[in-house]
Order: structure tokens, then C-alpha cells, then sequence
């Protein structure tokens, strides 16, 4: 086999089997809910599962997932949003008793490098609260639908009756 052509293969196994890496997770409050940021860098159109869950008392408990079935203490309280680069937790009514390690796990189809996984320890005390700008993050057509017509507002005259 020419090297070259052995060299190209090896590129394009190797780009294909890692389609996508978490780059960051990280947590906050929103009033009295936990958001759970899990980005990630995806390099495919594969579609991507998901699961968040927790450890406690040595055990894991799954909050919310794709893969597997969520456990009923978080099922009424736990939904995910998902964004470009971007899977978010939102778990409602956050209390001491749901600090721990949380887990956000990620795995696009056809992915042969296997599951990506973060953690990060979430204490209530300790947790800052979500950024106004990270929230314009989560929903943007309406912040891009307003500047996509400041030009328009600014050349209708208003004349007033």
C-alpha cells in the first residue's frame, strides 16, 4: 500500500471516531433551580444521547437521559433543553439534599471513541448565581430578532397625530 494513501485512511478513521468531546460543565442557580451547562464540541451530524446524573452515598442516580430511565425522585423535576454545543439540565426546587457529583455524559451514534463524560461538584452554598448573558444564551431568536430590526425602527419616522 502506498504510504500516502495508508497515512489518509489513518486521518480519516481517526477524525471520523472522534466526533465529539465535552469541552465544559458547569453549574449555577437559577432562583431556586440548578442549570447544568454541558458543552461540547461536536464534529458530526450524528444525533447525540445524553445523561445527567448524580452521585450520592457512593450510588448514582440518573436525573435525566436518552440512554436509560431516570430515577422517579427527579422525573417531575428534571428536563433538558438542547442547543448548538450546548445540553442543559434545569432541576427544579434545588435543596442541600441534591448536592453531590453530577455527571453529564455524552455519546453521538456511530462515535467509536465511546462516552464522554464531565463531573462537577455541585454544593448549594457555593454555587454562584446564572449570568444574565448565559441566559440569552439559552434562547436567542428573540434577542436576534431585535437587533435584526433596530435598522428598521430607526428609519420609520414616528409622527405623531
Amino acid at each position: 500500500m502506498n504510504p500516502t494513501v495508508g497515512i489518509a485512511v489513518i486521518l480519516t478513521v481517526l477524525q471520523a471516531a472522534h466526533c465529539q468531546m465535552i469541552k465544559d460543565l458547569s453549574a449555577c442557580l437559577l432562583g431556586q433551580n440548578l442549570r447544568l451547562d454541558c458543552r461540547y464540541e461536536n464534529k458530526t451530524n450524528n444525533p447525540l444521547t445524553y445523561e445527567f446524573s448524580i452521585t450520592k452515598d457512593n450510588r448514582k442516580h440518573v436525573i435525566h437521559s436518552s440512554i436509560s430511565v431516570s430515577e422517579n425522585i427527579y422525573r417531575g423535576r428534571a428536563n433538558v433543553t438542547m442547543h448548538k454545543n450546548l445540553v442543559c439540565l434545569h432541576l427544579q426546587s434545588f435543596t442541600t439534599s441534591d448536592e453531590g457529583v453530577y455527571m453529564c455524559e455524552l455519546r453521538a451514534t456511530n462515535d467509536y471513541t465511546g462516552n464522554q463524560m464531565r463531573n462537577i461538584t455541585v454544593i448549594k452554598d457555593k454555587l454562584e448565581k446564572c449570568a444574565g448573558f448565559s441566559l440569552l444564551i439559552q434562547n436567542t431568536s428573540w434577542l436576534l430578532l431585535l437587533l435584526l430590526s433596530l435598522p428598521l425602527l430607526q428609519a420609520v419616522d414616528f409622527v405623531s397625530l
